[in-house]
């Protein structure tokens, strides 16, 4: 078994694209077992060829990071600017566009972590704001982990989906000028 202190974060590249698509998919099989189907559906998002764009296209960009425990890969952050559906920020701004954790690792603080580099390039751009959005339906624990991870609720919003269901989100802020300090423990459901 690994140590937290093990962790080591790095820059992904594009050879990096099936390892994330690995942990989404791991991701969906978890929430589909937990009941919970409404986040990210019951599809493996690894069939999903805009997926796969997505993240090469973060790769590509130098915008992935990746947390590994001995050389594997059990999380991923994505960060860059706001997605489309996402109202703009009022000041510059650094937004978290993915974070997975590999559940076979909860309670390491490993999503915490990659929060944490997520913090240091905003800091490292003289970035003072990170966005995040995430899926606000069924129990709204994945909002709850946020809050715990230090950001505040902003704004709830809905996404229209091509099957005609709305998806629930909320998007969520850090100041960081004004926290001065890295996550808080956040370790029972990363």
């Amino acid at each position: 078994m690994h140590s937290a202190a093990e962790l080591k974060i790095r820059a992904g590249g594009v050879a990096d694209v099936p390892a994330v698509l690995a942990l989404l998919d791991g991701a969906v099989r978890w929430l589909v077992a937990q009941d919970r189907p409404g986040q990210w559906g019951t599809r493996p998002l690894s069939a999903e060829p805009r997926q796969h764009a997505r993240i090469s296209g973060w790769a590509e960009a130098g915008l992935l990071h990746l947390a590994c425990l001995a050389g594997r890969p059990v999380g991923a952050l994505a960060v860059g600017e706001a997605p489309g559906h996402i109202p703009p920020a009022p000041e510059p701004e650094l937004y978290v566009n993915l974070l997975v954790t590999d559940h076979e690792y909860a309670g390491r603080g490993i999503g915490g972590r990659l929060l944490d580099q997520a913090r240091r390039l905003a800091r490292e751009r003289g970035v003072g704001l990170l966005r995040v959005d995430c899926y606000a339906g069924d129990d709204q624990a994945l909002v709850r982990y946020y809050e715990r991870a230090g950001f505040r609720r902003v704004s709830p919003f809905s996404v229209d989906l091509a099957d005609g269901r709305s998806w629930p989100g909320q998007l969520l802020e850090d100041r960081l000028a004004d926290t001065g300090s890295e996550t808080v423990d956040t370790q029972d459901n990363d």
